[in-house]
């Protein structure tokens, strides 16, 4: 099990009034994970699987993890140039990440693993103004059928926050999901039954990259979470979605964005 976190005095900072704060809800500026000055450059050859893919280093073929199950087939096009991470770690077969795809325009991050961090940075850092009522957060919280990725908790009870990452964008509307999602329907019937508990329920659309202006359902990719999504927002599950600036040397939380049914 996590330990709590806390929110520390110290982040408190009086920069606004309530009133004032509604304004500043849409921007996060300091919501950020850092990749370093590691990244190697790389050519995306073809997908293996879920979690791998072919890609060309210097010249030479190599086998790299991919963090993210989605198909994402709109980025993994055999010749993209991709970023790519190293990751030492014991008994791994990889020896690097696959961490953003260079649109040309801009820049998409594939780790679908970031955003419970940056929102939970974010709620740190007093920067989601929509969770001000909650000082003490958990991760990786079990419920019902699921583990949420977020639990806030405080004087008005516990907030169950899912994450989910968004990469594909087509003429500016973030969808998701990409492809069918047993595992995000789960979550939503779990939060579901939270909400039948008396608490409270969020999910969180995190779009990985910048280009984004608005978010929506992908209804053609799995018609079964999206209805599901719907009903439960009927039944008072609550829905945002924000887009990231994303660089070579971050990837950081940026503006909330409309959502639109």
């Amino acid at each position: 099990s996590h330990a709590p976190i806390q929110k520390g005095f110290w982040m408190v900072i009086s920069f606004c009034n309530r009133t004032h704060c509604l304004d500043f809800v849409a921007l996060v500026p300091s919501a950020t994970m850092e990749f370093g000055n590691d990244l190697r450059d790389a050519r995306f050859i073809k997908r293996l699987n879920r979690f791998s893919a072919l890609v060309e280093i210097d010249g030479s073929e190599t086998t790299v993890h991919v963090p993210n199950s989605g198909r994402m087939a709109e980025l993994f096009v055999a010749g993209q140039i991709i970023h790519l991470t190293p990751v030492v770690k014991e008994h791994r077969k990889t020896a690097y990440d696959l961490v953003l795809v260079d649109l040309g325009h801009s820049l998409c991050s594939t780790d679908s693993r970031l955003p419970p961090y940056l929102i939970q940075e974010a709620f740190i850092e007093h920067k989601l103004n929509q969770f001000e009522e909650y000082d003490t957060l958990r991760r990786e919280v079990p419920l019902e059928e699921s583990r949420i990725d977020l639990a806030l908790s405080g004087s008005k009870g516990i907030c169950y926050v899912e994450t989910k990452s968004v990469t594909l964008v087509q003429e500016g509307i973030a969808l998701f999901p990409d492809s069918p999602t047993e595992r995000g329907w789960k979550h939503i019937r779990s939060l579901v039954k939270a909400l039948e508990f008396g608490h409270r329920s969020v999910v969180i659309f995190v779009v990985q990259r910048p280009d984004a202006h608005v978010f929506s359902i992908n209804d053609a990719a799995d018609p079964q979470f999206s209805q599901g999504l719907r009903n439960a927002m009927g039944r008072g599950l609550e829905v945002y979605a924000y887009k990231c600036e994303v660089n070579t040397q971050s990837v950081a939380l940026d503006s909330q964005i409309l959502f639109k049914l």
